[in-house]
């Protein structure tokens, strides 16, 4: 196995198990969204670095797609807790 490979496959794996661990004890949904928004930016990394690696380019489509629903996902919660918190 390649050791840069491994090097990613770990700090990638630290980083997400630290993110998930955010995720589940988040004290509010801000707090839950930007942990979501850190674990998807972790995804599209593994998958760029996965592509630089193999040198293909495969997966760019999923990894556009994780993009968009990153996007989308951030300005529900966005909208959600701007409308909660505008309500008297």
């Amino acid at each position: 196995m390649n050791p840069l490979l491994l090097v990613i496959m770990i700090v990638f794996g630290i980083a997400a198990i630290l993110t998930v661990i955010r995720i589940v004890i988040g004290p509010s949904i801000l707090d839950r969204a930007v942990a979501s928004d850190v674990l998807l930016t972790e995804v599209i990394c593994v998958l760029g670095a996965e592509m630089a690696i193999n040198q293909h380019i495969r997966t760019l489509p999923v990894l556009l797609i994780v993009a968009a629903v990153g996007v989308f996902g951030s300005i529900s919660v966005a909208r959600y807790v701007a409308r909660r918190d505008n309500t008297p």
